[in-house]
């Protein structure tokens, strides 16, 4: 049985952190896994820029209140949930995905959990389990699910090369120009006739 493994920032919701930075002139936030493959890090500096700020998991939550999927995101998740079972990975957190996931009809999704203060500092993260999306995907293999996934950024590269089949969606040049092996997509359309393509 296929299972399609999707990327969320980027792939169907703007990158939240960017839309964060936008909103409170905070340009140096606006870095992502596009820009920084070692998410650890990405994540040092994050906090690190959060608590030099005085920015917090409220200020955060405003933001994501007003962030709308991608133009045709929505009406792409529903034709590709009709056909097989899709699952959204993505080291975004819980703190931060329930408005989306409404936003976008309640798909699964596995993502990280914040760490926070009673005050609503954020004070660190968990991450669900090591290289989250590649495991995913290998969990997913290992009870008999081939998995297809699809990507943005230097994180979602593992699972797709360890996918059936994989591809890049929207993704930034440097990253395409890397992986020229990797079927790269700028269209909803497109992506879903390549996973439709995928023999099952």
């Amino acid at each position: 049985m296929k299972i399609v493994c999707l990327d969320v920032e980027g792939v169907l919701v703007p990158e939240i952190w960017i839309a964060f930075a936008d909103a409170v002139g905070a340009p140096e936030l606006r870095r992502t896994t596009r820009d920084e493959p070692d998410y650890a890090k990405l994540m040092a500096f994050r906090l690190d820029v959060l608590r030099r700020r005085g920015l917090g998991l409220r200020q955060i939550r405003e933001t994501i209140e007003g962030i709308e999927p991608l133009e045709g995101a929505r009406a792409f998740l529903d034709a590709l949930r009709a056909e097989t079972q899709v699952v959204l990975i993505s080291d975004t957190f819980e703190q931060f995905a329930t408005p989306l996931m409404r936003k976008l009809g309640w798909p699964t999704l596995f993502c990280n959990t914040l760490e926070t203060a009673p005050d609503g500092t954020i004070s660190g993260y968990r991450m669900r389990v090591a290289q989250s999306k590649l495991s995913t995907v290998r969990a997913l293999q290992s009870i008999g699910f081939e998995t297809v996934a699809a990507g943005d950024s230097h994180n979602d590269l593992a699972m797709i090369r360890a996918s059936k089949a994989g591809f890049l969606f929207r993704s930034t040049p440097a990253i395409k120009a890397a992986n020229p092996d990797i079927p790269a997509f700028e269209e909803y359309g497109d992506l879903l006739a390549a996973i439709r393509a995928v023999p099952a």
